[in-house]
């Protein structure tokens, strides 16, 4: 699915950040959606970064009329740390079902790359090293320099949006991959993340647009 003007402009805006849409894909058998009440779910071992995840994409549901639930506040610390069977996870959606969600976001990382580059700008070698002494003494550092090389990791994560109303088929509504790369600052990194995800949403007709606060406390209380 091609973007749009506005998720265009939004991804170049995005360009000089570490966070890529990666690949984006819609039910096409579902022109909008609009959630009532959802589950939020991020699935890492990093703790802080997934509190940090579900807290901001909470805040922007609940900026658009929408109940959002994070996992971290519906599940215990225990949930987390064994696997789950088929009808385990079949419990706890008929659960989620009776407490009157109708959505879950799942979001998590399925892959990590860890990629080297050489730090030097690309050049012309065919007239520019012409001897093999040019050559040698332009690249011996590769022997021992440890900065020769930059070494950095790509995280590729994928969310996907599922409904699970209980009068329609229980079906994945759409998935978007993102790569982060190299992250340096986690809280920026999910803002980042957050807002990609947003603006995608908002631009699949997945979420309402923003509801502007009528008043400066209104204002507060969002942010």
């Amino acid at each position: 699915m091609k973007p749009t003007a506005l998720l265009m402009c939004f991804l170049l805006v995005l360009s000089c950040t570490s966070t890529d849409l990666v690949e984006n894909w819609k039910n096409p058998d579902m022109d909008s959606y609009t959630a009532n009440k959802i589950l939020i779910v991020g699935m890492t071992q990093n703790t802080h970064a997934r509190k940090q995840f579900e807290k901001l994409l909470k805040l922007e549901y609940a900026s658009r009329g929408v109940e959002a639930v994070m996992s971290v506040e519906l599940f215990d610390a225990a949930f987390t740390t064994k696997k789950k069977s088929v009808e385990e996870l079949k419990t706890i959606e008929n659960k989620l079902i009776r407490d009157g969600f109708d959505t879950i976001l799942l979001t998590k990382v399925i892959g990590v790359e860890d990629k080297r580059i050489y730090r030097e700008a690309f050049v012309d070698y065919h007239t520019s090293l012409k001897t093999f002494k040019e050559d040698y003494l332009k690249h011996q550092d590769i022997f021992y320099n440890p900065d020769y090389y930059y070494q950095y990791s790509v995280y590729h994560t994928v969310s996907s949006l599922y409904c699970i109303c209980p009068t329609k088929d229980r079906e994945l509504i759409r998935k978007g991959y993102i790569d982060i790369t190299d992250p340096n600052s986690m809280r920026e990194i999910v803002k980042d993340y957050v807002r990609l995800i947003t603006v995608v949403l908002e631009e699949q007709q997945l979420i309402n647009p923003k509801i502007e606060p009528t008043t400066k406390e209104d204002s507060n209380e969002i942010l």
